[in-house]
């Protein structure tokens, strides 16, 4: 006798799934944690990097709310990371070896060495050293704003190489889109947190790269979405296709305001306020896309029998 679960299902089910079960198995990262952290993360490699840049250029008022802002995301963000973990020691027993080929491996080398240096920069640019130590603080301030915007870029970016390097279709799918997509993202949340720090007058490097970062996000989404596949759906689909919705339209209010709002505070803020949450609900989009394509063995069958059929010539079913 046949096994059920082995017997022939119908051939327009069976060219879509494996007897009807998911191919794989959906990952059980929890989105508020885990999407809260790729934005987290992201935010603050952007803040840092624009911090180093603008005290590099000698220019005054932008670079400390934008360390504040850094040290309080990485901070948030490895929260949220140890929280999904369940405990700290395992993103300790992540640092007890160097494994070039894993990004989760090199990412907590990143964060382990980042994250000191950015919270170390916030920290000594408001809090003063004792006695003999006085002296100290402003240079070793510089070197840790110039160590944490040195790592900033890499840190926007290995997130989208740590979810494409899964088998999660929506994710994987885009492998060669989602560092510049993540990068985007960042810059665009940086350029908005700038513009809600600040005064227009002295926002100038935040609005330039909240507008090259919109135009770079939303440019790396269409891009990724036109030579996936089938995957690519996904992120326009449900819950996914919602938030990715949301966030493409305040992202492009938010650009639009950064330029418009150049003599006004409180356009301007608000104006970077819509930045920040459209690149919020981007990384939140993505995670959700991850989880629908991983849920729908279709978006995991039908690519490969594709593959497979082009390799041997023949059609696909």
């Amino acid at each position: 006798m046949k096994s059920p679960r082995m017997s022939r299902r119908p051939d327009t089910e069976a060219g879509r799934s494996y007897y009807g079960q998911p191919v794989l198995n959906p990952p059980t990262w929890a989105a508020l944690d885990i999407a809260g952290y790729l934005f987290l993360g992201g935010l603050a490699g952007g803040s840092s990097a624009l911090a180093a840049a603008t005290d590099a250029k000698g220019l005054e008022g932008l670079g400390r709310p934008l360390r504040m802002g850094a040290a309080g995301a990485i901070g948030l963000s490895l929260v949220a990371l140890v929280h999904d973990l369940g405990r700290p020691g395992r993103f300790y027993n992540m640092l007890r070896v160097f494994k070039p080929s894993s990004p989760m491996s090199v990412g907590s080398w990143i964060l382990s060495v980042y994250g000191p240096a950015a919270i170390g920069a916030a920290v000594l640019d408001v809090v003063p050293l004792p006695g003999r130590l006085a002296g100290a603080r402003r240079p070793l301030q510089k070197a840790a704003s110039v160590t944490a915007g040195l790592i900033g870029p890499v840190v926007t970016t290995y997130t989208g190489v740590l979810v494409a390097d899964t088998a999660v279709p929506a994710w994987h799918g885009g492998y060669r889109e989602m560092p510049f997509l993540f990068a985007g993202s960042a810059g665009s949340a940086s350029g908005g947190l700038g513009l809600l720090t600040v005064s227009p007058a002295r926002a100038a490097p935040a609005r330039r790269l909240a507008v090259a970062g919109a135009v770079a996000e939303l440019t790396a989404m269409r891009v990724m979405k036109a030579r996936m596949g089938l995957a690519a759906e996904t992120y326009d689909q449900g819950r996914a296709g919602r938030l990715m919705k949301a966030a493409e339209a305040l992202t492009v209010a938010g650009a639009a305001g950064a330029v418009a709002g150049r003599r006004s505070r409180l356009a301007s803020a608000a104006a970077g306020a819509c930045l920040l949450a459209g690149s919020a609900l981007t990384r939140f989009g993505v995670f959700q896309a991850g989880m629908q394509s991983a849920e729908d063995p279709r978006y995991t069958v039908e690519p490969q029998r594709e593959r497979l059929a082009a390799r041997s010539g023949l059609p696909s079913a």
